[in-house]
């Protein structure tokens, strides 16, 4: 049995989802806890792209996973292009470069 910490972090990469985050941002990342919820910051793969790791926000849930998008519009890297995600923890904190805590925007 692996066991995984509750813990980890994760380097954005790309801008889709600036402006909350910005390519270079360092996020601490909680698995488990409380459930996933519309808004939340999230680290996922796409079913469909199951070697990618992203950095999306929660939409919706939809068959058994969740519906991701970027917060940049202008970037379709997202649901609209891969489907249904699997998500492995939400973002709780950037801690480089400008630490703070999440204030979730609902969409």
């Amino acid at each position: 049995m692996q066991v995984r910490p509750p813990l980890f972090t994760v380097l954005v990469h790309g801008p889709s989802m600036a402006p909350t985050l910005r390519h270079g941002d360092a996020l601490l990342i909680r698995r488990g806890g409380r459930a996933v919820r519309p808004g939340d910051v999230v680290v996922a793969t796409f079913r469909a792209r199951p070697d990618l790791l992203v950095v999306k926000r929660a939409v919706r849930a939809c068959d058994g996973g969740w519906w991701l998008r970027g917060d940049n519009d202008l970037v379709t890297d997202d649901s609209r292009a891969y489907g249904v995600a699997d998500v492995h923890g939400r973002a709780v904190l950037r801690y480089w470069p400008r630490p703070r805590s999440f204030c979730y925007r609902r969409v």
